[in-house]
């Protein structure tokens, strides 16, 4: 029987994931944990520049210091709170939403 052969790709993700992470759930589960830290990170730097504060007045706002707002934006930090997250909402007249989603997504082919 003939070996079945891999799709081809020139995407660079797709390699990476295929030589590094594909079938290591450990390594998946770091990954999925740095891309939600990446994307609150985002979403906070995104909803401070949307109300046109710098982090020293967001920071007077909620009752902090300017450093910890630079932590809560930056990518890698992992101690994102929800309390912190609700004050922070709360001070820019925003809710803060959590949503569920199964583990496993997997891609639909289009």
């Amino acid at each position: 029987m003939a070996k079945a052969k891999k799709k081809a790709t020139a995407d660079a993700v797709e390699i990476l994931h295929r030589r590094y992470d594909a079938g290591k759930p450990q390594r998946l589960a770091v990954l999925a944990q740095a891309r939600a830290n990446v994307h609150v990170a985002r979403k906070l730097t995104a909803l401070r520049i949307a109300n046109r504060l710098s982090q020293r007045q967001l920071a007077q706002l909620i009752g902090t210091t300017a450093s910890v707002i630079c932590r809560l934006e930056d990518a890698n930090y992992e101690g994102h709170s929800l309390a912190m997250l609700n004050r922070i909402a709360a001070a820019l007249n925003q809710r803060v939403e959590i949503r569920f989603v199964p583990a496993e997504r997997r891609l639909r082919s289009a």
